[in-house]
């Protein structure tokens, strides 16, 4: 991930499930596109093992390469799908995918079967944002994935996840988006960084000790 994206503040966090095993299916990416705008996307393959993780490889670069040559992320996630679907792929994965305007905070998102994403708010307050789209990638020929364009406030994060972050046996996924906006509403009122923002939701859930791959990724409009 570039260590600077003009306009924004970006930060991302990830740690497995197994300790001493630094891979596993969570994935996260950002990068600038040809028109200036800048994509980021999280998810989650099937599995917490080597092959979760050469998995996990194959659909983030191929998200990447299909991102050089399509116009959002609804063209992205479907084409994505139709590759995984003609190439058999033995897994399934997750994603949520944005791309953003970093000059007018346009945003344009869609997602495939991935937890919803949190906006935080300078005033302290934040909000669940469930994205439109489609099933996870490589189970279901023919997909849509509709997207949804919203715009980002400066001074805004948005705290993109994987399931690991919010959910585990007893923890509902309702009950953990609302304890992560929380948490992340908080930094952001108190002025903290993205990278401080990411630790402090990454460390909240790995105190959890729940067992799953934990990924985190922050975005906020400066």
């Amino acid at each position: 991930m570039p260590e600077h994206l003009p306009g924004l503040e970006v930060a991302a966090r990830y740690r497995p499930c197994r300790a001493g095993l630094d891979i596993g299916g969570d994935w996260y990416d950002a990068f600038l596109m040809t028109d200036g705008a800048i994509a980021v996307e999280i998810g989650d393959a099937q599995g917490h093992d080597v092959d979760a993780a050469a998995f996990m490889g194959q659909v983030r670069s191929s998200m990447r390469a299909l991102a050089a040559h399509e116009p959002d992320p609804s063209s992205v996630l479907t084409h994505t799908n139709q590759l995984l679907i003609a190439m058999g792929a033995p897994r399934f994965a997750s994603c949520t995918m944005l791309h953003i305007d970093p000059h007018s905070g346009q945003v344009t998102g869609a997602n495939a079967g991935h937890v919803p994403l949190l906006a935080a708010h300078q005033d302290g307050s934040h909000e669940i944002h469930a994205l439109p789209g489609g099933p996870v990638l490589g189970i279901l020929p023919n997909a849509d994935y509709p997207d949804e364009t919203f715009t980002l406030d400066r001074d805004t994060a948005l705290v993109m996840v994987t399931d690991g972050v919010v959910e585990g046996p007893d923890l509902s996924l309702d009950a953990g988006l609302e304890r992560t906006g929380t948490l992340a509403a908080q930094a952001v009122h108190d002025g903290l960084s993205a990278d401080e923002t990411a630790d402090l939701v990454l460390d909240a859930a790995v105190a959890l000790n729940h067992p799953d791959d934990l990924a985190v990724l922050v975005v906020r409009r400066i």
